[in-house]
């Protein structure tokens, strides 16, 4: 048998769950000691890509199961409230918004008005990820929704080769900070980010986030433009865009359908707080009634086939991480190793607890993986000091969600890494991620500072 890096990869996992079982660790045993061994085994795993990361996190959801580390309603009870179902009823709106030709419309229609060269280009996509993350409430769709518009601008254009893959590279790395502007913007991490504060509602996130993240995302625009300059002036050609406009003829009953749900979707999103309909239920809900006769036909049973089953296992398991390690004692024996005395000062604080983030991300790599393990031993030191628990989660949430290094730290940017998406690679990732490792401390101070005007700090 020939080994590769996946069998590698595999067998490196199982030797680190051995050595943290075996090892004298004073302070964890028992259930607690055996949750780190197979949560480590499986952020190994995670991080060296030895299966779909569907696959690795089954493992861990079985064995969890079989040693009996929690009961099976705590181990999945990820199912038992409204996130799981958030995420099934994103996925059938983005598909609904995407096969109905309503978001290549909107795309080709910013386009035509607003781009004129490749810096506006590279500005359109992030505007173009920010509007369309309350229309299609999943970052990947979303992408690869802009990519293909982006594909007709590089072919009819004569965009270079060189360029290309700038190109292609701004819309992944836009989805990252634009992702997290409204709560719909990631349908998948931002509910499990919320939950471990209390959850929010999607008025709460973006008064709480919406601020910072804009802010984050114009710090990478800029920060992109000034990394990635073009190797020559380009003149977008708009009669191209114009004639797969026109190819698109009017706005089908189709796309006026969609259109009517995901702004009905919207206004239910933003008046929860009157109805009292939590946000999973709601996009559940509309998901479910796009489908039906006379007011939908948007989803049909193929179409089930949009909602990812490996992405549902790796939630379950990554939410799993978080809430299982606290009822075996492995979170609070991590946050044992937090600075046990800090400044009163909260925005010395707010650079701890990134540092500690980033740190964790470096090692665990997996933004969800990251929120098992960080947020919970973070909120345990933050706890005493007496910091709201939305304060702390967010900064993590921030400097992990925020960044990366190579793509595979961030599931928006592994999916862009290969050839027939935005076909860049790790260098262009490693090129933009160190110069953004500064300003996730500056982005914290800023979020303090919002959180100071709002009253959460």
């Amino acid at each position: 048998m020939k080994f590769g890096k996946r069998e590698i990869g595999f067998i490196a996992g199982i030797v680190v769950a051995l050595i943290v079982w075996f090892a004298p660790l004073p302070g964890i045993e028992g259930n607690a000691k055996l949750m780190l061994a197979f949560t480590l085994m499986t952020v190994v795993w995670w991080a060296l890509q030895i299966a779909q990361n569907g696959y690795t996190a089954g493992v861990l959801l079985a064995l969890m199961c079989i040693f009996q580390l929690d009961e099976p309603a705590e181990i999945f009870y990820a199912w038992t409230g409204t996130t799981m179902w958030l995420v099934i009823g994103a996925y059938l709106i983005a598909n609904a918004v995407q096969t109905s030709g309503l978001g290549e419309r909107i795309a080709y229609s910013y386009m035509l008005r607003f781009v004129t060269g490749f810096k506006s280009i590279i500005v359109g996509i992030f505007a173009l990820t920010a509007i369309l993350s309350l229309l299609v409430p999943h970052p990947w769709p979303r992408a690869f929704l802009i990519m293909a518009v982006m594909a007709v601008i590089i072919k009819s254009s004569g965009i270079s080769a060189g360029d290309a893959v700038k190109i292609g590279f701004a819309v992944f790395a836009a989805s990252v900070p634009c992702s997290l502007i409204f709560i719909t913007g990631d349908a998948v991490i931002n509910p499990l980010a919320a939950s471990y504060a209390g959850g929010a509602d999607f008025v709460t996130w973006f008064k709480v986030m919406g601020v910072p993240a804009i802010i984050m995302s114009v710090i990478t625009l800029v920060l992109f433009l000034l990394l990635f300059r073009a190797e020559k002036d380009y003149a977008v050609d708009k009669e191209a865009i114009r004639v797969k406009l026109a190819e698109m003829g009017k706005m089908s009953v189709v796309e006026i359908k969609t259109i009517v749900w995901v702004v009905l979707a919207i206004v239910l999103w933003l008046t929860e707080s009157i109805h009292g309909i939590d946000i999973g239920w709601v996009t559940f809900a509309v998901g479910m009634l796009m489908s039906m006769p006379i007011v939908g036909d948007l989803n049909a049973a193929k179409d089930w086939s949009a909602v990812p089953i490996h992405v549902l296992v790796f939630l379950t398991a990554a939410m799993a991480i978080g809430h299982v390690g606290a009822d075996t004692g492995m979170n609070a024996w991590i946050a044992s190793f937090m600075p046990t005395t800090v400044p009163d000062n909260m925005f010395l604080v707010a650079a701890i607890i990134v540092a500690l983030s980033f740190v964790i991300h470096m090692l665990l790599g997996s933004v969800i993986a990251v929120m098992g393990v960080a947020v919970p031993a973070i909120l345990a030191f933050a706890e005493p000091l007496g910091i709201d628990p939305m304060v702390a989660t967010m900064i993590c949430y921030m400097a992990v969600a925020a960044h990366y290094l190579f793509p595979f730290q961030h599931l928006n940017t592994l999916v862009g890494a290969s050839p027939d998406t935005g076909n860049y690679t790790q260098k262009e990732t490693l090129r933009l991620g160190i110069v953004l490792i500064p300003f996730l401390f500056v982005i914290a101070w800023i979020m303090v500072g919002w959180f100071m005007i709002i009253g959460l700090a």
